[in-house]
């Protein structure tokens, strides 16, 4: 095959034999994942498919998935992932925002049939001119005969990840080879991925977290244990059937699978997560008390990469629990800003994290304003971000949207949350803010307790433990917090706790 194949098929290079992709009893070596990739170019190219050009995926994980991205990065096209979870509206429009000329679609996966919905889209989307329907993603399509000229360069523009998640009109963040193959050996680099080592990938490879889990992965020389649907149970055997070795993933994905009775889960060396759904302590406590696990905290974003930062498994449980943590290479930057005038606060003080380095998108593929919007005159990412500088780290604290402007105080629902959760009743905590007019933001708090604690004790506890600027109005007792399914996780609906805190004081009120 003539020219070189492009930093990112550069992933392949090396340790051919070894095991590049587990999936139940499916096993593929990276030399049989790198020639299926040149047989998907081959296949791409049949089409009349050039550098430039644009294929989405709509695929769950699995081999077809990586075939068709290192192809993809082989020629020099651009993959645009589709949700698995997302049916014909949401897909519509990230096919025709992205003007894909290509789509590959499962026949059918978890009884949605993709392919013959992206059909229906094709009379509708006039970029796009082929539906490639995959009958099989667990294995390898056949692709086509021939040796394609590779003409992948490391600046062409290679995978984008939606910022929005499960719901809306996302915004697609784009990154070219370059950086995705630099941030995978990063990766790789600072969580001690070698040959043999085995990541459990749980999260699919649509989401930033489970892309870049991947190819840090694949970086390092290891393999990756996928799972196109995620069950504890299945997830747990995999690790000890697989002897898998890294982890990574939400703090409720991994509670799940900590959770799963009799599981022995004592190969894996190291991991990280993202706090979605409160659970940081039990997840960090389970997974050191019983195997020995130094999990860390990581931070991240669809437009600066998953795994850009991340806790050292050397500090102390309170320390590696904290969110954000160290960035892992020196190519990237971070200050914090006030919000207002975007001049750097003091060491110590709250204010907007803002990012640039090697990790960062260049921008929202074909939103040109969106793109604006997000970067600073000088060249700074907005991240949208309530964050602090602690040394040469940083503690993410809440999205900005998220934060209270208290009786003239700006508070960050998280120190409240934080001060419930210290209650010996209370197990979890999730604070937010109505807006009244005439008096501003009121906070409202909802909890998960071990047991029934009437509302007039919370609020005394909190009367006694905290400024009165930042006692809640309300503080209610929920058996589960509202939560909705992401690429990277689990997480709270923050908006449907915003809607039940307005109508608590609408009732109020009225009475």
């Amino acid at each position: 095959m003539s020219g070189a194949p492009g930093p990112f098929f550069g992933l392949l290079d090396d340790h051919a034999d070894e095991p590049a992709i587990h999936l139940g009893d499916y096993v593929a070596t990276r030399k049989e994942l790198a020639e299926a990739s040149n047989r998907a170019a081959a296949f791409l190219s049949s089409l009349g498919l050039t550098r430039g050009d644009v294929v989405a995926l709509w695929l769950p994980d699995g081999p077809a998935w990586l075939q068709f991205l290192f192809a993809a990065a082989h020629q020099g096209i651009l993959v645009v992932p589709i949700s698995t979870r997302y049916r014909r509206a949401e897909a519509h429009h990230v096919i025709a925002l992205s003007r894909a000329n290509a789509v590959v679609a499962a026949a059918n996966f978890l009884d949605v049939e993709f392919a013959q919905i992206v059909r229906d889209i094709q009379r509708e989307v006039t970029t796009l001119a082929h539906v490639i329907e995959i009958a099989d993603p667990a294995r390898f399509h056949a692709g086509a005969d021939g040796h394609p000229k590779a003409s992948g360069r490391p600046e062409d523009l290679l995978c984008t990840f939606s910022t929005s998640g499960t719901t809306g009109a996302p915004k697609l963040a784009v990154h070219d080879q370059q950086s995705c193959a630099t941030h995978a050996r990063v990766v790789a680099s600072a969580f001690d991925i070698h040959p043999g080592d085995k990541t459990l990938c749980a999260l699919p490879l649509y989401g930033v977290l489970g892309f870049v889990q991947a190819i840090a992965t694949l970086a390092g020389g290891g393999a990756c244990v996928l799972m196109p649907v995620f069950k504890a149970a299945a997830a747990a055997s995999a690790i000890e059937r697989h002897a898998v070795t890294h982890v990574f993933g939400s703090d409720g994905l991994l509670d799940a699978v900590f959770n799963v009775p009799a599981a022995n889960l004592s190969s894996l060396r190291a991991g990280g997560f993202a706090d979605f759904a409160g659970l940081t302590d039990p997840v960090m406590q389970t997974a050191e008390a019983r195997w020995g696990l130094r999990l860390v905290s990581i931070y991240g974003s669809s437009e600066g990469f998953a795994l850009m930062a991340a806790r050292s498994p050397s500090e102390s449980i309170e320390a590696r629990s904290l969110a954000g943590g160290r960035l892992l290479s020196g190519d990237m930057a971070f200050r914090i800003v006030e919000l207002d005038s975007e001049t750097p606060v003091q060491p110590g003080a709250t204010g907007e994290l803002q990012i640039r380095g090697y990790n960062l998108m260049p921008g929202y593929l074909n939103n040109e304003a969106a793109t604006v919007r997000s970067f600073t005159s000088d060249g700074w990412f907005r991240t949208g971000d309530f964050a602090y500088a602690e040394d040469d780290a940083f503690v993410f604290l809440s999205r900005i949207g998220d934060g209270l402007r208290l009786r003239g105080y700006l508070v960050d629902p998280t120190e409240i949350e934080a001060f419930l959760c210290r209650h010996p009743a209370v197990s979890a905590a999730q604070v937010v803010g109505v807006r009244i007019e005439g008096e501003g933001d009121v906070a409202v708090a909802f909890v998960r307790a071990d047991r029934e604690i009437a509302e007039t004790d919370l609020l005394t506890y909190c009367r006694d433990g905290i400024a009165n600027y930042k006692v809640p109005r309300r503080i209610v007792q929920l058996d589960a917090f509202p939560v909705i399914e992401g690429p990277n996780g689990t997480k709270i609906r923050k908006a449907d706790l915003r809607e039940q805190a307005s109508r608590l004081l609408s009732s109020a009120a009225i009475s």
